[in-house]
C-alpha cells in the first residue's frame, strides 16, 4: 500500500473525492489516499504542502501559482475544475456600505496573505480602478474568522466563494454587494515535487480515478439534492451552480495556460515578474 496524504476544502466541488473515498477507489489501486479538510483555504494548504503534512492539494489557480513562484516545491498536475470561481463580495448585515465604490478605502478580511481571499481583493481592486497600494487587510483565518470579523467591525468587506457564503447572505449575516469572478480556472490539483519523484504512477492512477467520478458527475441520480442536504444549501442554488461549473475531463494543464494566468497577475501585481511557465507544471500524461 502506497501512503499519500491529499487536502481541500470542505465545500461542493470536492465531493467527487468524497464519493471515490467512499467506494474505495483508490484502495483497490493499493493506494491508501487519506482526505483531510483545509477550511483555511489555500493559503493553509500551500504552508501543508511546503512543509510536507500533504502531498496532494485542491488548490486555487491564483493561490499555488503564486507560492511556487515563491519557492513552493510543488507543481501543478492538472486543472480540477476549469470554470471560474464566483467570488461573493460581502459586508456584514448592519454595514453602511451599499456599493462597491463605498469599499474603496475599506479593510479587507483575508484567511491568509497568498491565499484566494487575498489575492482576489486585488483583482477585485484592480477591476475598480483603485490604488492597490493603498489596501488594508486583516487575516481571519477562515470563513468563520471573516463572520466574526465582519461583524465585530475589525474589518469592513471579505470575499469567499458565492454558494458557499450564500446561507450567510440567506440568514442575514452577510450582505452581499456583488460578484467577482476569477480570469482563469478556478482549481487545479497540486502534488510535492518529492511525491511525483517517488510516486509518479500512483499520482497518475489518482488523477484518473477521481476524473473518471467528474466525467458524469452531474449525472449521478439526485445529486443535487445529495449536495443541498450535505452543505445546507437550497436547492435553487445547487442547480445554479451545477449549471454553471465544469471539472477538467483529464486533459494536462498547458504552458501556455499557464503564461497567460501569470500575464494576467502581473498585469494585477499580483506576481512581481514572470517565470518559465514549465517550472509550474508537471505533465502526467507524456
Amino acid at each position: 500500500m502506497t501512503d499519500l496524504k491529499i487536502g481541500g476544502v470542505p465545500e461542493h466541488f470536492n465531493y467527487p473525492w468524497y464519493l471515490t473515498l467512499k467506494n474505495k477507489e483508490y484502495t483497490k489501486q493499493n493506494i491508501n489516499l487519506r482526505w483531510q479538510d483545509y477550511p483555511g483555504g489555500t493559503g493553509q494548504m500551500c504552508k501543508a504542502l511546503r512543509n510536507g503534512n500533504v502531498d496532494i492539494a485542491i488548490v486555487l489557480t491564483e493561490g499555488i501559482i503564486k507560492d511556487i513562484a515563491d519557492g513552493n516545491p510543488s507543481k501543478i498536475v492538472q486543472t480540477f475544475v476549469k470554470t471560474p470561481l464566483i467570488w461573493g463580495i460581502h459586508v456584514g448585515a448592519k454595514s453602511s456600505f451599499k456599493k462597491i465604490e463605498d469599499l474603496e478605502n475599506a479593510t479587507i478580511a483575508i484567511s491568509r496573505f497568498g491565499s484566494g481571499s487575498h489575492l482576489m481583493a486585488i483583482v477585485n481592486a484592480y477591476n475598480q480602478g483603485w490604488n492597490i497600494d493603498k489596501l488594508k487587510f486583516k487575516v481571519v483565518g477562515n470563513l468563520q474568522g471573516g463572520i466574526d470579523a465582519l461583524t465585530n467591525g475589525e474589518a469592513d468587506y471579505f470575499m469567499w466563494e458565492h454558494f458557499t457564503t450564500k446561507p450567510l447572505v440567506d440568514n442575514g449575516t452577510f450582505r452581499r454587494i456583488d460578484n467577482c469572478p476569477t480570469p482563469w480556472p478556478c482549481f487545479v490539483i497540486a502534488v510535492r515535487n518529492e511525491v511525483l519523484e517517488n510516486n509518479f504512477d500512483e499520482i497518475k492512477k489518482v488523477l484518473d480515478i477521481i476524473n473518471d467520478e467528474t466525467e458524469n458527475f452531474k449525472d449521478i441520480l439526485n445529486i443535487d439534492k445529495i449536495l443541498a442536504k450535505r452543505y445546507e444549501q437550497k436547492l435553487e442554488d445547487i442547480q445554479k451552480w451545477l449549471k454553471i461549473t465544469e471539472w477538467n475531463d483529464g486533459k494536462p494543464i498547458t504552458k501556455n495556460l499557464i503564461t497567460r494566468i501569470q500575464n494576467k497577475m502581473v498585469f494585477f501585481n499580483v506576481i512581481e515578474a514572470k517565470k518559465d511557465s514549465g517550472e509550474f507544471i508537471k505533465n502526467m500524461y507524456i
